[in-house]
């Protein structure tokens, strides 16, 4: 998830400053998140192969990284964009370089948008299952794959009390973190519905 975010920043700050950024970029990557990810499950597989990155947190890490990327886009593009680029220009006036007005300026500004990506990123991080399941076996198993193996039917069947606690606890997380987190996501999902 974090990973996701320092890669989608600077890309979105990009898009959200430049029109065809707006008209072109944004649009294609939103679409390619749309097209079900198990079509990219066999090049990726043999691609981990090769790479021997299958059941490795790392692996495992960077393939949530580019299912989380979208999300983050969309997110922190329309936040920036609320942000008024004559801020921008009164930095670039002072003296201040592009990343600086990036991480000086844009970043304290947009810090809820960036909070309510965290807490996406990480919730549907959290859930992935598909890949999960592709590409671990044993040492980097995420919980949502370990929580189905307790309802193998080999030697005994489905062990519900095990399968039951497991899928309890594996749900704590993410709700805890949403409740935590309620109105800094309520806040800024609102934010800049209403100018003037």
């Amino acid at each position: 998830t974090g990973l996701a975010i320092v890669l989608a920043f600077p890309a979105a700050y990009a898009i959200a400053r430049s029109e065809a950024g707006k008209r072109l970029v944004l649009p294609i990557v939103i679409n390619l998140r749309a097209v079900p990810l198990i079509i990219f499950a066999i090049p990726l597989y043999m691609m981990y192969q090769w790479l021997g990155l299958l059941d490795t947190r790392i692996g495992l890490g960077l393939i949530l990284t580019i299912v989380n990327a979208p999300l983050a886009l969309v997110i922190l593009v329309n936040a920036i964009s609320d942000v008024p680029v004559e801020l921008d220009e009164a930095a670039k006036v002072d003296g201040a370089s592009s990343l600086q007005v990036m991480m000086m300026i844009v970043r304290p500004v947009t810090r809820p948008a960036l909070v309510t990506t965290f807490i996406f990123g990480f919730i549907t991080a959290w859930n992935e299952f598909l890949f999960g399941l592709m590409l671990t076996t044993s040492r980097a198993v995420p919980m949502t794959v370990g929580a189905s193996f307790f309802f193998a039917a080999s030697g005994g069947g489905v062990k519900w009390g095990t399968a039951s606690a497991v899928m309890m606890l594996g749900a704590l997380p993410p709700a805890l973190l949403g409740l935590v987190m309620y109105r800094q996501i309520s806040g800024s999902m609102t934010a800049g519905a209403v100018k003037g």
